[in-house]
């Protein structure tokens, strides 16, 4: 029997999916003939545009998009002035500072005990992320594996601070990877490798024109062979240009990115695989939770999806689909993300006048006949409709930012009281057709990537069927999933019991590593109940699929060396440290190798400090490093470390158990 989501979601939910899609029509009505469209046209980049658009690039280069991400420069820093602030994470006990060395900016990483400065860690910051029109985010390349430094500068409100999720005891430090989904928001598409994460070969500076025009190859050719076409009387199919697609292809391309949720991806597609002219549902079902009591909150990136709750938009985007299916331009009289955004144009570059304007088109003039507002309150805001009906308000997910509010609607007076949320639900906000097997893993994500509670795992249940063999194997890598969350061990092992040489079918690479975590979460579970041996094979299939992600190579090592093959370990762990030389549980792994193996006392001590340098909250690499000196007899050095590592975590069972051994030698 389905629990209470289930009935929610086809209730509630469904209602609000279809209001904010009121704009989708059936496929037949728009054979789309786009060159840009053939996985055999290429992208050529933005200097070859270029060539021919100068004008429009100069302007484009100046908008959030253009300037969305570059290299660490002064003259990209939106904090040149503010670089005097420190900054302090009282739940992680951790200061933290920004500086510019030379031409290089670097973020450092301090914790004081009493006067003493006890850790300090330096990376130098190789990318910025943001416009500066609220945020600058800094990211460092390590051997071509991006990650996120733990400062963020908020620039509305001129300060320095943790990054968005970093608060509240989260704080990742150096260690958050930045993969694809980030990326293809952020920046044009990079050269990714597969079978990581995080590690990328090239990286472009800023959304580029391809972006939302498609791959440009065919259109270069034409023009350079004099193909030309009247484009203001017909469309030019070699490249796209959004102001003519059909209004909700239109949507799409802005929705790429101006959507903001729970992304659920569809099978075998990739963030790289959506082009304009596509529908978005085509590459991924996008999901947002819903809580009653909640409608006048919005998060950062929720432009599309707030427009598309607006009376404006769902009453004209309907006459203009009914009456504007054979313009050139379909979102004439419409009201969609072109008609107040010129793409080509900062939008601090825009002014009022323009946005007023689109309000006006429909609106008329603005008198005391069209707006009831007090005249003079009108005059003090120079009948500015904007700062009325799209108020400017928090983001509900990034601290310090302050940003418009595209949900147009009647002014809503304050209320000094507090609105209680109640979570009701899920709803996908770009696909009202939406299947089972999208909804089952939106759950699955909820649970494991956003922290909701792990009821919602039963939920997941209902749209993902597992009671017969077929089910099985056909859900099997969800259903393996959802078991791991749970801690339920035996499960998983009764799946593997039910499906013939389940390793035989886990042998896909893909942009996800879906195959490489299954085999990692079943490794986990069989090890978890004792089967280390049968686990070993299913933690060596999870490092082959995907041999750049360091948290699989890491535990094929160690179960290796649980299984008693050091030499194998050994070469393991040695290949993880090169590749990966920031990788803290390796370089504590090595060096217990380091002593177990060999006895190498100078090279254990060696890669348990530079483990301790990188993170002075590493428990392993403290124990590891106490029972050193507990076995050179060094008692005094071993109840220092242990010190040090009961300040970490002083409930340590381990430590506690080591330091009453040794406290009266």
């Amino acid at each position: 029997m389905r629990n209470k989501f289930t009935y929610i979601f086809l209730t509630v939910i469904v209602a609000f999916v279809f209001a904010l899609n009121i704009n989708c029509r059936n496929d037949e009505e728009f054979e789309p003939a786009y060159a840009s469209l053939s996985d055999t046209v290429e992208y050529v980049g933005m200097n070859t545009c270029i060539e021919c658009h100068k004008s429009i690039y100069d302007t484009y280069i100046q908008t959030g998009m253009g300037q969305s991400w570059d290299s660490a420069s002064i003259t990209k820093s939106a904090a040149i002035d503010n670089m005097h602030q420190w900054l302090y994470d009282k739940d992680e006990n951790f200061y933290y500072k920004a500086l510019w060395n030379g031409d290089e900016l670097q973020i450092n990483e301090y914790r004081v005990y009493g006067f003493d400065t006890i850790h300090k860690r330096t990376e130098t910051v190789d990318f910025i992320v943001g416009s500066g029109q609220h945020t600058n985010s800094h990211i460092y390349n390590h051997n071509g594996y991006l990650h996120q430094a733990p400062m963020t500068f908020y620039t509305q409100d001129a300060k320095w601070d943790l990054p968005p999720g970093f608060e509240d005891g989260n704080n990742t430090r150096f260690s958050r990877k930045i993969g694809l989904e980030c990326m293809s928001c952020h920046n044009s598409l990079p050269e990714f490798i597969l079978g990581s994460e995080n590690k990328y070969t090239e990286i472009g500076k800023g959304i580029d024109c391809e972006r939302c025009h498609g791959p440009g190859e065919l259109h270069v050719e034409n023009m350079k062979a004099g193909k030309l076409v009247d484009v203001s009387k017909e469309i030019d199919y070699s490249i796209v240009n959004p102001s003519k697609l059909p209004i909700d292809l239109q949507f799409d391309v802005c929705q790429r990115c101006h959507i903001q949720g729970n992304a659920i991806l569809k099978e075998g597609k990739s963030f790289l695989d959506f082009k304009p002219g596509m529908h978005l549902s085509e590459v991924m079902d996008v999901f947002m939770p819903v809580y009653e009591g909640s409608e006048n909150e919005h998060i950062m990136a929720s432009h599309a999806e707030r427009l598309k709750m607006s009376a404006c938009y769902l009453s004209t985007v309907k006459d203009a689909e009914t009456n504007n299916a054979n313009e050139l331009r379909p979102y004439k009289n419409a009201l969609t993300c072109v008609t107040c955004h010129n793409p080509h144009v900062s939008v601090t570059e825009t002014g009022p006048d323009k946005f007023n304007a689109s309000c006006n088109g429909c609106h008329g003039a603005k008198t005391q006949s069209i707006c009831t507002e007090d005249a003079n309150v009108l005059a003090e805001n120079n009948s500015n409709c904007v700062s009325c009906h799209m108020p400017k308000s928090d983001a509900t997910d990034i601290p310090h930012v302050t940003v418009t509010d595209h949900f147009i609607r009647k002014v809503i007076p304050e209320s000094t009281e507090e609105s209680i949320k109640e979570f009701v639900g899920i709803a996908c906000i770009n696909n009202p057709k939406v299947d089972d097997a999208a909804i089952g893993k939106a759950f699955i994500n909820y649970t494991e990537k956003f922290g909701f509670d792990v009821s919602l795992l039963d939920s997941a249940l209902n749209y993902i069927p597992s009671k017969s063999k077929k089910n099985i194997k056909d859900n099997f890598h969800e259903l393996v999933q959802i078991s791991f969350l749970k801690n339920d061990y035996q499960q998983i092992q009764q799946y593997l019991s039910l499906v013939k040489t389940p390793l035989d079918f886990l042998t896909e690479q893909s942009y996800d590593n879906k195959h490489a975590w299954t085999s990692y979460r079943i490794g986990e579970a069989l090890q978890g109940i004792g089967e280390g041996e049968e686990a070993l094979a299913y933690f060596k299939r999870s490092a082959e699929l995907a041999p750049f992600v360091p948290d699989f190579q890491n535990k094929y090592g160690a179960s290796l060396m649980e299984n008693g093959d050091l030499e194998s370990s050994f070469k393991v762990f040695r290949q993880l440290v090169i590749e990966h030389n920031r990788y803290v549980p390796a370089k504590s792994n090595l060096g217990y190798l380091y002593l177990r193996r060999n006895n190498d006392q100078q090279k254990a001590l060696e890669y348990y400090s530079s483990a301790l340098r990188l993170d002075p909250d590493y428990e392993p690499a403290w124990l590891n490093l106490a029972g050193l000196y507990i076995g050179q007899k060094n008692y005094s050095l071993a109840r220092k470390t242990l010190d040090r590592l009961l300040q970490v975590n002083n409930e340590n069972e381990k430590a506690l158990e080591l330091y009453n051994q040794i406290k009266s030698l």
